[in-house]
């Protein structure tokens, strides 16, 4: 479908270079994923702020988008979550030449785009509870969130994706957005009490941890929860999505809380499976619950206890200072500030205005806003184990973004450690390599002769590359995985753990992992460590855009499966063609 005459003339430079780059990748965008036409969006939240996730990739993109000076953003627009509190350098400690520096840098590029640097994680907490309609979001939690509580659609999309429909306006019509991909994949009977929010937590990164690679699930897993309480507190729902959001879970339904799935009802009362039957069938027991929290406790000295991943409600700081005065009207207090505690600027507004902030500072406690846990950098002469509520902030904090050993206990008992020191005890836990079934890889070395044809990006012409292949079955995930300085992977189990991508034709299914991952891949192609071609099986939201605004020749939707068909160490010729892309293998390596 062509493009609406507003988006042709932003590609058309009618509306400045910076308009003319966004709409490029939109238009991309929507090719590449057979988009059925244009949505007007009504907001977008833009992720890729702090210092540690977009890196060097993330400010030269920045500043040479924004450089112009002749464009801002076409709709209204947030940002998340930064690396720090500007007003708490000192106590943080952050141990990062010129950090503050650099991050501000950062978010003043992001203001010359017009955007409004709320830097938080959680837009749907504060100024768009009321609103509907079409949205283009590039942070996980609140994508999910947004599908499955609010009447906001959403795309699970990359930072660049959403910065570039917040700029023009416009975003492909594809995915999420179509009522036939919004059906449920999977089934869930929770069977339990859930006494705490770290329990529905758990619960989320559980459900994600099920999930099979064999299983169909083009835009990830979907749950159908059944067997819950009649009563679900608004941190109870953040924290259930937030944590499903780490293994691309994109929305959720929640019996007798959302919307009924687009199933058929059976006599007994019951949905019945969908079209083909569910990929899965779940059922989360008080056994599930407590074997999570025994393999999550600490095992060692913790050196700091961590809240607000997603950044905390006014209700979880109140949970949380409601533990504290449990223990202030014992005489005790935090020693040290080992509890630091994240929320957004609204929140923590609110939450002076009532003494909730006075009485947690009182106590000891570190109050911070602007940023949130897994984006910070922490002093690793004095931080090297911690200790959440959060099963997000586990996640991303035991990734490469971190490495750093994380343990998970409910509020109360996070509360009672930072008080407690002496509660842990012992040498601080090592790092272990988490076991991932989705690693599991189904490749055998091919030989004879391939030719592939596939679709490529609208925007490029005219390439023919030749090189080393290098290819995996198994999704690449930039963020925490792919070192953003030499390129190579480093993810224990992956089959490409210990290899670097410079110089060769990149060929995998697609990314993973968080919304920021564009921004890694930009920044090794800027400095020269990245791949001289990526080839995808997939659409792929997270690696399209840094392909598509940099030039680097691109490939997707072959007629064959590329994962399957070339061998790491082949020789392969990838070309555009007027058609499409070609990618020929030219000499097999040997087995």
């Amino acid at each position: 479908m062509e493009p609406p005459q507003r988006l042709l003339n932003q590609l058309a430079g009618e509306e400045g270079k910076t308009r003319q780059k966004a709409a490029r990748l939109v238009i991309d965008l929507a090719d590449t994923a057979k988009a059925d036409g244009y949505l007007s969006a009504v907001h977008a939240h833009v992720s890729g702020v702090s210092v540690i996730t977009g890196g060097h990739g993330l400010r030269r993109f920045l500043q040479d988008l924004s450089a112009d000076g002749d464009g801002e953003v076409a709709i209204p627009t947030t940002l998340n979550s930064a690396g720090c509190d500007r007003e708490k350098m000192e106590e943080m400690d952050i141990e990062w030449p010129d950090f503050l520096k650099q991050q501000f840098e950062i978010v003043h590029a992001y203001e010359r785009l017009g955007i409004d640097a709320t830097l938080s994680c959680t837009p749907y907490d504060r100024g768009i509870e009321g609103e509907s309609g079409i949205a283009s979001w590039a942070e996980s939690n609140a994508v999910c969130f947004s599908n499955t509580w609010t009447s906001l659609i959403t795309n699970r999309e990359s930072g660049l994706s959403a910065l570039a429909t917040a700029l023009t306006g416009f975003a492909p019509r594809w995915g999420l957005h179509l009522d036939a991909n919004r059906t449920p994949n999977l089934l869930v009977h929770l069977d339990c009490e859930m006494n705490h929010l770290a329990d529905w937590s758990v619960l989320g990164d559980w459900i994600g941890k099920q999930v099979r690679p064999e299983w169909d699930m083009p835009y990830g897993p979907m749950p159908y929860i059944t067997g819950l309480p009649s009563f679900m507190s608004f941190a109870s729902k953040k924290a259930l999505t937030a944590a499903a959001a780490n293994y691309g879970c994109a929305m959720l339904w929640a019996e007798g809380h959302t919307v009924a799935p687009p199933l058929e009802k059976g006599e007994d009362g019951t949905f019945a499976p969908p079209a083909g039957g569910w990929q899965g069938e779940l059922t989360f027991t008080a056994n599930d619950l407590q074997q999570r929290y025994d393999e999550l406790a600490p095992k060692g000295q913790v050196d700091l206890v961590v809240i607000g991943c997603p950044q905390a409600s006014l209700e979880e700081l109140r949970i949380t200072a409601s533990a504290v005065r449990a223990h202030m009207e014992m005489g005790r207090k935090i020693p040290d500030h080992r509890l630091w505690v994240f929320t957004s600027g609204e929140n923590y507004d609110l939450a002076l205005a009532d003494g909730t902030i006075e009485l947690l500072e009182e106590a000891g406690a570190l109050l911070l806003k602007d940023t949130c846990p897994e984006v910070t950098p922490y002093n690793r002469s004095k931080y090297n184990h911690l200790l959440t509520n959060s099963l997000k902030a586990e996640h991303y904090l035991t990734s490469g973004l971190n490495r750093l050993p994380t343990s998970v206990m409910p509020i109360e008992d996070c509360v009672a450690h930072a008080i407690d020191p002496s509660l842990s005890h012992g040498e601080v836990p090592v790092l272990k390599a988490k076991a991932q079934p989705q690693h599991a890889s189904g490749k055998t070395h091919q030989t004879g002769d391939a030719l592939l044809s596939g679709s490529g990006l609208r925007s490029q012409s005219g390439f023919t590359v030749r090189g080393r292949a290098l290819v995996t079955d198994v999704p690449i995930t930039y963020l925490g995985y792919v070192n953003r300085d030499t390129g190579v992977i480093e993810e224990p189990g992956h089959p490409l753990d210990g290899v670097a991508i410079e110089d060769t034709v990149l060929i995998y299914p697609k990314g993973s992992g968080s919304t920021v991952a564009p921004y890694v891949l930009m920044g090794l192609i800027y400095t020269g460590k990245g791949p001289k071609a990526v080839v995808n099986r997939d659409i792929c939201p997270l690696t399209l855009p840094a392909c598509s605004l940099l030039g680097l020749p691109y490939g997707h939707g072959f007629d064959d499966d590329p994962c399957m068909a070339v061998n790491t160490g082949d020789t392969v010729e990838f070309t555009r063609t007027d058609a499409g892309v070609q990618l020929k293998v030219v000499e097999r390596a040997q087995a």
